[in-house]
């Protein structure tokens, strides 16, 4: 199983760094978990419907050969973290690659939501844009960690 968490932008505050690498370096080698980085587009001369496109196409390519792709996005489904560990566990079992797509300041263009098999929210807040990663990867950790019975996870 592959997990790769596919992300518009470079720039991220370092706090925001710490945390994912915090939660990357305990996650599982049997997830295969890799964070991929993409340049967000440069705004001169450019419309937001045009940023949001060309990150899509971006976005679409780096999940190319996943067997499930869910793109992070404002009105996807809202899941708890009891199903996020299903999904895991049903990823695991397939053994196929997941790409989670999160993108740029703008959102995501309808082509990679289209692209999605899934689209997943990740809060009703209103959240900075960074956090979003940190997020993702730790709920993979807390699923991963659901899932192994590990004292992390409380209910």
């Amino acid at each position: 199983m592959k997990i790769k968490l596919i992300v518009i932008g470079k720039k991220m505050p370092d706090w925001i760094q710490m945390g994912i690498n915090h939660y990357q370096k305990q996650l599982p080698a049997s997830l295969n978990f890799e964070l991929i980085t993409l340049d967000a587009q440069k705004r001169k001369g450019k419309n937001i419907n045009q940023i949001k496109e060309l990150e899509g196409e971006l976005l679409i390519k780096a999940s190319q050969g996943s067997s499930h792709v869910i793109a992070f996005d404002e009105h996807g489904k809202q899941n708890t973290t009891k199903e996020i560990a299903q999904s895991v566990k049903n990823w695991q079992e397939d053994g196929g690659a997941i790409s989670l797509l999160i993108g740029g300041a703008d959102g995501l263009s309808d082509a990679c939501k289209q692209h999605a098999h899934q689209l997943w929210g990740l809060s009703n807040l209103t959240l900075p844009h960074s956090m979003a990663r940190l997020l993702a990867v730790e709920q993979i950790y807390r699923a991963h960690s659901l899932l192994s019975n590990h004292p992390y996870h409380r209910e």
